[in-house]
């Protein structure tokens, strides 16, 4: 069954015209995705006729239907050039398929007929069988629009009565004869195609319904992640300036700029702190998701040295290790060479400090968080290594997913969005590479970043 290929917004306006789109596509597609089964027949029954009767005639008919094969692939290559078909061009196109259907069945019936002209009365195995095999490839394959499938069976049905009752006519034989006999068992053949034809026909328009609630789902579907993300947009940004001002106003009352702060209210001022701190991670997280799922990140593609990444990663988060009480250095290999990456600089550290954070979040105190890379072939792999409690296997959708964290008894209670690494993936893979893990419980895990080495010639 042919697939209905993805129709312009302007369908919506008519679903009518839509349908008949998709029908004429469809059409155009089954004709072409069995040309050659279709020309293999014509090419072994005409073989097959040449042999046995006379050859001019087959080979002219022959001839004759490759013209309408011709013709309807010029048709096919002008529906294929437009990129909607509606209505003043619905009808026109109808035309063309109908008019090249009639040539194309008189063809193949002239070619069937000649031959029932060459045998005796009563012995037309050989072109009622190669009519009904026609008669049932159209069944088949030609049931998208029903006006044309109609015009080809009514020819064929034609032909097929016009050969029995010829042989009936010239004999003129009584009912009891093998002459009625055929033209019964003609009458019983035409009912099992027209048969066929329906139930091909109700298999495509329920496949086509199936389409269209399928389209119509998908498009309220969108409709509605449009408006969740337009909410999360506005919402994010409108809690955001309050609570600046909210956390700053916090900050200048611990720092006691403002007047000494009595001992009972410092730990309600710590608490407010972090809590804002986390809401404002959370906030700002929110933006990015949304940004990184509308496609809204514009990303500044620049050389950059994955050295120096690395340095700065672990710079930045010296002091955040510091404070939990843990280690944080480099571990670059000997005699590494320089290399270098095409990325987007504050992008890629935010990648790197979400991962190094992350390693030293889950990690014992005293720990410590390695950061380095390796070079393997055109690729390189950032590498995190820590030795905390390690990720249990089959973990990857929490670890990735949003508003997850990986969840065990041995796990101490972090804070965190829950969002960071599902962030982190999607500018990776917007980068063009891939970030995985290896773990073991109790033991540690890597992370590993890998992405393309921007080479020299690759640089020019």
């Amino acid at each position: 069954m042919a697939v209905a290929e993805s129709i312009s917004p302007a369908t919506e306006q008519d679903p009518t015209v839509s349908r008949f789109d998709r029908q004429v596509r469809d059409y155009f597609h089954v004709a072409r995705s069995l040309s050659w089964q279709r020309h293999a027949i014509f090419f072994a029954a005409t073989g097959l006729a040449a042999a046995y009767f006379d050859s001019v005639t087959t080979i002219t008919c022959y001839i004759g239907v490759l013209l309408c094969e011709i013709m309807e692939y010029g048709i096919a290559r002008r529906v294929d050039k437009l990129p909607f078909i509606d209505r003043r061009m619905s009808w026109k196109i109808t035309g063309w398929i109908i008019v090249n259907t009639v040539l194309s069945a008189v063809a193949i019936c002239t070619f069937v007929f000649t031959i029932a002209l060459q045998q005796g009365v009563g012995g037309h195995f050989t072109p009622l069988f190669f009519l009904f095999a026609a008669a049932l490839f159209a069944a088949m394959n030609n049931h998208q629009i029903i006006s044309v499938l109609a015009v080809r069976l009514a020819i064929y049905a034609i032909t097929f009565f016009s050969i029995v009752l010829f042989d009936i006519f010239l004999v003129n034989p009584p009912i009891s004869s093998e002459l009625w006999l055929h033209f019964f068992t003609v009458v019983f053949v035409m009912y099992f195609i027209v048969d066929c034809s329906f139930v091909y026909l109700r298999m495509y328009r329920a496949n086509m319904r199936q389409f269209e609630e399928l389209q119509a789902e998908h498009e309220r579907t969108k409709a509605a992640l449009e408006i969740k993300s337009q909410f999360v947009a506005i919402v994010s940004h409108e809690l955001r300036t309050p609570l600046t001002s909210i956390k700053g106003s916090l900050d200048l009352m611990k720092s006691g700029l403002i007047g000494p702060v009595p001992k009972e209210m410092q730990g309600i001022l710590d608490i407010a702190s972090k809590n804002s701190a986390r809401l404002a991670d959370l906030i700002n997280d929110l933006l990015d998701l949304q940004k990184l799922e509308s496609g809204e990140v514009n990303y500044r593609f620049l050389p950059m040295d994955v050295r120096e990444l690395v340095m700065e990663a672990v710079e930045a988060n010296r002091g955040y290790a510091d404070s939990l009480g843990m280690e944080i250095e480099t571990d670059f290999p000997d005699a590494l060479e320089d290399v270098s990456i095409n990325g987007d600089t504050r992008r890629l550290m935010q990648v790197m400090s979400n991962i190094v954070s992350n390693a030293l979040k889950f990690s014992k105190e005293g720990g410590c968080v390695r950061v380095g890379y390796e070079v393997s072939g055109d690729k390189v792999r950032l590498l995190v290594t820590d030795n905390g409690i390690g990720i249990p296997e089959g973990s990857e959708d929490q670890v990735f997913g949003k508003f997850t964290q990986v969840d065990s008894t041995d796990q101490r209670e972090v804070g965190g969005t829950g969002l960071g690494m599902n962030i982190t993936r999607k500018i990776v893979e917007n980068h063009g590479g891939t970030i995985t893990y290896e773990s073991e419980v109790g033991q540690g895990t890597t992370f590993i970043v890998e992405l393309d080495i921007l080479r020299e010639a690759k640089a020019a």
